[in-house]
């Protein structure tokens, strides 16, 4: 019975629902808490990514899969990954997924993050250091994203499309993530991108991760909250 409580974080379906979330995620006015929760989200996503990268050890599965189409069809990394994007956020329309200020800020505020932060973090040699500090990236991520998406300000592209499949299939976060990570992976690879320790770690851990940092703002910031 320990066991099982301890992981009834997985079984979580719905981003909470805290003082500081907007009551809109499509708003031109939304309350300064919500932009400041979002922000600090976005940086801590950003400084989780970054210590991935840095790491060495696997890109995660969107590079990979981004690889893998640059390499079939002649386009830049870049570019696929541009167009991926495009994709991901048509699929949002049957999903009836709202976009925000938090999807235009996702791309900005973390790549900014990338910029800032690569040249000063560690990129360790030893495998087991690589692997820990993917790890640590990964964790940082997934308390990043449950952050800055309990702002309710709009998702990135692949957030929202974590979040319109979870409240589709009714489904936990932590499966339908690691499910579409697993894909992404899956297809990047067979398209011939690169997959290592760190992209796989990625793909299996990210939606427990985010799921967990749900559970962590819903029981310690505001339990007594509904969900959205």
């Amino acid at each position: 019975m320990t066991i099982i409580k301890k992981l009834q974080f997985l079984s979580i379906k719905q981003i909470p629902n805290l003082f500081w979330s907007s009551p809109k995620a499509l708003t031109v006015r939304p309350p300064i808490i919500s932009i400041i929760v979002l922000f600090a989200g976005l940086v801590l996503f950003g400084l989780g990514e970054a210590l991935l990268i840095a790491a060495g050890a696997g890109v995660s599965p969107w590079t990979t899969l981004a690889q893998g189409i640059s390499l079939r069809t002649g386009w830049s990394i870049g570019f696929a990954t541009l167009i991926i994007g495009f994709v991901v956020l048509l699929a949002w329309i049957p999903l009836r997924q709202m976009p925000g200020i938090g999807t235009i800020a996702n791309a900005i505020i973390v790549a900014l993050m990338l910029d800032v932060l690569l040249p000063y973090l560690p990129k360790p040699d030893f495998f087991l250091l690589q692997i820990f500090q993917s790890i640590t990236g990964i964790l940082i991520v997934g308390f990043g994203a449950a952050l800055y998406l309990s702002a309710n300000l709009g998702p990135g592209p692949r957030d929202g499309l974590m979040t319109g499949l979870t409240r589709f299939s009714n489904r936990p976060i932590s499966l339908v993530r690691s499910v579409i990570e697993l894909l992404v992976v899956a297809s990047g690879w067979m398209l011939g991108g690169t997959v290592g320790l760190g992209t796989v770690l990625f793909a299996v851990l990210i939606g427990p991760s985010i799921s967990a940092g749900c559970f962590v703002l819903n029981q310690y910031i505001a339990p007594k909250r509904s969900d959205i």
